[in-house]
């Protein structure tokens, strides 16, 4: 018998909090999600890192509540934190986002506390650039290391939703900005700050002030490595960044077929004009194996960056598949670097490989 999602959160409200109530009525369960195999996986969001520090007990529980029900087949459950230590909930009336941008008159800039920038980016968009800057950032921190995530696409952000927050980053004083965090992720992103179907309608030098804003304004406090997620293109925000900040380097990302290789070639141009060297390619949407029976099929060719990546001399940094189990956990707010099937394990080599080459 197939179980329902009424049966799980019944389980979980039966799971005691130390300071009283259930995992349910306190609201700390997020990111619920069951497939059809029986693998049930969530998300307890402890309200400040605090309380996430003495709750492992609590996530023990709650795995083994779910693990006995019927049709259970495996569960995964990640215990993370709602924000920093002592973040207000909202921001005050006085915090503005857009605004023009500030004079620089040296060159690029360090960012305080933040030991490497990685950009990812592509020519083009739709090849799965936010969906792996978001796990890259998780799989990261899995490893060990203390990661920002921000999300530079100021008119499509997306990574509120897939990193599975809806609160809004806070401002005590109005001018600096006290991020979110999520998965073990310091996280900003102009998504925090809208209504859901809110649009950005802004000219340039609003949205350059904007970036400056997140990059320079916000406490992200000490990191070893800063992902920023760029919007597809070669426009504002990948010339600021490039002009205005030292970065470490950028990772484009690509499907394998013609035409989106065309636009990763442009990228890769913007990026060596801009003095940012090219860490390496990634093929995203490399393979699909069939759920049912096993076939492996090629749906936009296979092979295409990593041939790419050899003739522009750049290091191939890794092939990832295209499977149902990535985008339901985007959608969900819970990474699929989270878990523990073929994609994390491919977003795992692909963060051990960073790591080594002392590129985060």
């Amino acid at each position: 018998m197939a179980v329902s999602r009424e049966d799980v959160v019944k389980a979980l409200g039966a799971v005691s909090l130390p300071d009283g109530g259930n995992l349910v009525s306190n609201d700390l369960v997020r990111a619920l999600t069951l497939d059809s195999s029986g693998r049930v996986s969530f998300v307890l969001e402890a309200p400040t890192p605090e309380a996430a520090r003495v709750m492992e007990p609590v996530r023990q529980a709650a795995e083994a509540a779910v693990a006995r029900l019927d049709g259970v087949q495996g569960v995964s459950v990640v215990l993370t934190a709602h924000g920093p230590a002592g973040a207000p909930a909202s921001a005050p009336p006085s915090l503005k986002m857009g605004r023009h941008p500030t004079p620089q008159s040296s060159g690029p800039a360090s960012v305080s506390g933040i030991g490497r920038i990685l950009a990812v980016g592509s020519g083009k968009g739709g090849v799965g650039k936010s969906t792996v800057s978001a796990n890259l950032a998780v799989a990261l921190a899995r490893q060990g290391r203390k990661v920002g995530l921000l999300d530079a696409d100021i008119y499509g952000p997306s990574q509120p939703r897939m990193m599975g927050t809806t609160a809004r980053p806070g401002s005590p004083d109005g001018k600096k900005i006290e991020p979110l965090r999520a998965h073990g992720v310091t996280l900003m992103s102009m998504g925090s700050l809208l209504k859901e179907a809110e649009a950005v309608i802004w000219r340039g030098p609003m949205l350059m002030g904007a970036l400056q804003q997140m990059l320079g304004d916000v406490n992200w406090g000490t990191l070893d490595v800063l992902i920023i997620d760029l919007p597809p293109g070669t426009g504002d925000v990948q010339l600021t960044l490039g002009q205005r900040y030292k970065l470490t380097g950028a990772i484009v990302v690509s499907t394998p077929q013609d035409v989106a290789l065309i636009d990763a070639r442009r990228a890769i141009n913007m990026f060596g004009k801009l003095n940012v060297p090219v860490l390496g390619l990634i093929e995203n949407m490399s393979t699909y194996i069939c759920p049912s029976c096993g076939h492996e099929a090629h749906l936009f060719g296979h092979g295409g960056v990593m041939a790419e990546a050899e003739a522009l001399g750049v290091p191939f940094l890794g092939a990832l598949p295209l499977e149902l189990e990535t985008r339901l956990a985007g959608d969900a707010g819970a990474p699929v670097a989270l878990g523990d099937g073929a994609a994390a394990a491919a977003y795992a080599d692909l963060a051990r490989r960073l790591i080594g080459g002392g590129m985060a």
